[in-house]
């Protein structure tokens, strides 16, 4: 049997997930906080733990992610939009789109008909696609993260932003408490503004079906409903889409150097 580790660096979260020949054994999702090296570590350990396995027992460890480098433990990195595609296409070999949520960058990304990544488009330093975005609402409404998507479903009258900032959208949320809006028609306008954003992307890029969502984003119902009206196509998402990417780095055969 092979044991084989993928390690996620982003920077909201440190995801790893620990593989047995190729399937899913266990995995851990920690805060990456202010030290990424640190943050690995603790993931790391915990997926190892989950699953009864040593460390010298690891064949593989790849690392990827916007904090990779700091994996000292890793014997190779590689890009998350790799990773990304190679996890996708393990659970739904017809997807050829996916849009990546994450906490401080969204990405949409193409993949051929072999399934491997062929283009992708990233939204800029703004974080108004992002699941920044989230946490800055959920703060001000005094909200857990997991409770805004079904909460936002319950919306009548969604609030319209005029602000697609993370930054800014902060005054405007506060703003618009002040005026009265119930909190189910400000999630639903922060989803809605956030989905403008991510659409754009998809549309730069050229949207092609079976259509996936992943990130920690895609953990959010109402944003995800609000992208499959828009887009006028159904949204896979995959039963842990935090992950995906770490999975996919624990798939990742060893580069040859």
């Amino acid at each position: 049997m092979a044991f084989s580790l993928g390690v996620d660096v982003g920077s909201g979260f440190s995801k790893a997930v620990l593989c047995k020949d190729g399937n899913i054994l266990s995995f851990a999702v920690v805060p990456s906080g202010g030290n990424y090296k640190d943050a690995a570590q603790i993931a790391a350990s915990k997926a190892l733990a989950g699953g009864g396995v040593a460390r010298e027992d690891i064949s593989l460890v790849t690392a990827t992610g916007y904090g990779a480098q700091m994996v000292d433990f890793a014997h190779q990195t590689t890009t998350d939009i790799s990773c990304h595609a190679i996890g996708i296409i393990k659970s739904m070999p017809s997807a050829h789109t996916i849009i990546d949520v994450g906490a401080q960058f969204s990405r949409a990304i193409k993949l051929d008909d072999s399934g491997r990544a062929a283009n992708f488009v990233q939204n800029e330093k703004c974080a108004g696609g992002s699941g920044k975005f989230l946490h800055v609402v959920a703060r001000i409404l005094h909200m857990s993260i997991e409770d805004i998507g079904p909460l936002s479903l319950e919306s009548t009258n969604p609030v319209d932003f005029t602000t697609g900032c993370a930054v800014f959208a902060e005054s405007e949320a506060v703003s618009r408490i002040s005026e009265g809006a119930l909190p189910a028609d400000i999630l639903a306008g922060v989803h809605k503004a956030m989905a403008a954003k991510i659409i754009n992307l998809v549309v730069r890029l050229g949207l092609t079906e079976d259509c996936v969502m992943v990130g920690g984003g895609a953990k959010d119902i109402g944003l995800v409903k609000m992208l499959e009206i828009d887009l006028g196509v159904p949204l896979f998402v995959p039963k842990e889409p935090q992950i995906n990417a770490a999975y996919g780095a624990a798939l990742m055969e060893r580069q040859v150097k």
